[in-house]
C-alpha cells in the first residue's frame, strides 16, 4: 500500500482521511494545531487509517443490499439471464457481473451461446468464470487493490478457475 494512500492535506492546517467502503464514507480531519505540529497530525492520520482500514475489512457486511434481481445464481453480483437478439430472431444465454468501478456501476457479461446450442459444461465454465471474477473484484477491494479485469479476456478458451495462482477461488 502507499504510504499516505487515503490522506490528503487539503489545507496548511492539517490532514484529512477519508476512506469509501461499499458506499459508505468513514472520513476523520486531523489538526497540527490539535495535534502539536504537522508530523504528529500526520502519524496520528496514519494510525487512524491503518485502524479504519482493520475494521473495515472485518465487516461481516459485506454488501448493504444487494439487488433482488441480480442475484439469480444465489451469488450476489452474478445474473443468470436469457437475452434475445430481435435481428437474428435468437435467445443467447449470459452470466452478467456487476461491480463499481470509481463509483460507476460496471457489468461484465460472460456470454454462453445460443440457447439452443449450449452445453452443460459451456454452461458450467461460463458460470466458474463468472463466479472468479465477482469473486477477483471482491479480493481486490477488501485488500485495497486495483482490481483488473483485463485477465478475464478470452476466457471462453481458458478456464481460470483451475488457475491455483490467480486469487481468490
Amino acid at each position: 500500500m502507499a504510504k499516505n494512500k487515503h490522506i490528503t492535506e487539503p489545507d496548511v492546517f492539517g490532514f484529512q482521511v477519508r476512506i469509501v467502503r461499499r458506499g459508505k464514507e468513514s472520513s476523520r480531519y486531523f489538526s497540527h494545531k490539535l495535534w502539536g505540529n504537522k508530523g504528529k497530525s500526520l502519524q496520528a492520520a496514519i494510525t487512524w487509517r491503518d485502524q479504519m482500514l482493520v475494521v473495515l475489512k472485518g465487516s461481516k457486511t459485506r454488501f448493504l443490499k444487494p439487488p433482488k434481481n441480480k442475484t439469480t445464481t444465489g451469488v450476489t453480483g452474478v445474473s443468470r439471464t436469457i437475452k434475445y437478439d430481435h435481428r437474428k430472431d435468437k435467445s443467447y444465454l449470459c452470466y452478467t457481473v456487476f461491480w463499481v468501478s470509481y463509483g460507476k456501476s460496471r457489468n461484465k457479461t460472460f456470454q454462453v451461446g445460443n440457447i439452443e446450442k449450449v452445453t452443460a459444461d459451456d454452461e458450467l465454465h461460463a458460470f466458474r468464470t463468472a463466479r472468479l471474477f465477482r469473486s477477483c473484484y471482491e479480493y481486490a477491494i477488501d485488500n485495497d487493490l486495483e482490481f483488473n479485469d483485463k485477465i478475464f479476456t478470452g476466457w471462453k478458451n481458458t478456464r481460470l478457475y483451475e488457475d491455483a495462482n490467480l486469487k481468490p477461488v
